[in-house]
C-alpha cells in the first residue's frame, strides 16, 4: 500500500489551540491506517530532525498537508520547517538545483524536482467563508479559488517535481464552524482520492 507522510502545520495561538486541525489529522490516521497505509507523522510546531524530514519526503507516496491559512499564507512554524528541510534538500534529495542547467540558464527554472512519483494533498482550515471564494461579485478574493490562494504552496511541492491531489478545505471554521460535517466531508474525500493509488508508487 502507499506510503503517507503527514504534515500538520498548526501553530498554536491563543484563540486557535489546534484542536481542528489535530482533528483532521487524527482522522486521516485513522481512515489511512485502517485502510493498510504506512504512515509517518511530524507536527512542525513540535523540534524536528531535519534529514530525516527530508528522508521522510523521499520514502513517501503521497505528502499529505494539513494547516490552517494564516494571513493568506501557511503559520509561522510550517514556514520556518519549510525554510529548513526544504534549502537541506536541495541537494539533490529532493530537487537538483533550480532545474536550470549551464547550457540554459535562463530555462527550466523550477524543474529540477526528484518527488516525481509523489502526490501530494493540502487539507486547509479558513476563518473565510466558502462563499467568498469563486464568486467574482465578492471584492476581496474576486472570484478566486481556494488553490489560487494556495498558489505559493502549489508552486513549492511542483519545484519538488510532486503531483497535486485534490484540496480539502474547511470554511468559517472561527465564526460558523461545522466540524462534524466538515469532519464528514473530509473523511470521504480522502476515501475518493488517496485510495485511488492502487498500487505503491502509481495513480490508477
Amino acid at each position: 500500500m502507499p506510503k503517507i507522510f503527514i504534515i500538520n502545520g498548526h501553530q498554536a495561538f491563543p484563540f486557535a489551540p489546534g484542536a481542528l486541525n489535530a482533528s483532521f489529522v487524527r482522522r486521516a490516521s485513522e481512515i489511512l491506517e485502517s485502510q493498510g497505509h504506512e504512515l509517518r507523522v511530524t507536527r512542525t510546531a513540535e523540534e524536528y530532525d531535519v534529514d530525516t524530514e527530508v528522508a521522510n519526503h523521499m520514502w513517501a507516496d503521497v505528502i499529505f498537508m494539513q494547516f490552517p491559512v494564516n494571513w493568506m499564507g501557511v503559520p509561522w512554524s510550517f514556514k520556518r520547517y519549510m525554510d529548513a528541510v526544504y534549502t537541506a534538500g536541495m541537494d539533490g534529495r529532493l530537487s537538483n538545483g533550480d532545474g536550470r542547467s549551464s547550457a540554459h540558464p535562463k530555462a527550466n527554472y523550477g524543474m529540477g524536482g526528484t518527488l516525481t512519483d509523489t502526490r501530494y494533498m493540502l487539507s486547509v482550515t479558513l476563518n473565510a467563508p466558502a462563499e467568498a471564494f469563486n464568486d467574482p461579485g465578492e471584492p476581496f478574493f474576486g472570484g478566486a479559488d481556494v488553490d489560487t490562494l494556495l498558489y505559493p504552496m502549489h508552486l513549492n511541492m511542483k519545484f519538488f517535481g510532486a503531483q497535486a491531489l485534490p484540496t480539502f478545505s474547511a470554511h468559517d471554521v472561527m465564526k460558523a464552524p461545522e466540524a462534524e460535517k466538515d469532519l464528514e466531508r473530509f473523511a470521504s474525500h480522502l476515501v475518493a482520492h488517496i485510495p485511488a493509488m492502487q498500487e505503491a508508487g502509481a495513480m490508477s
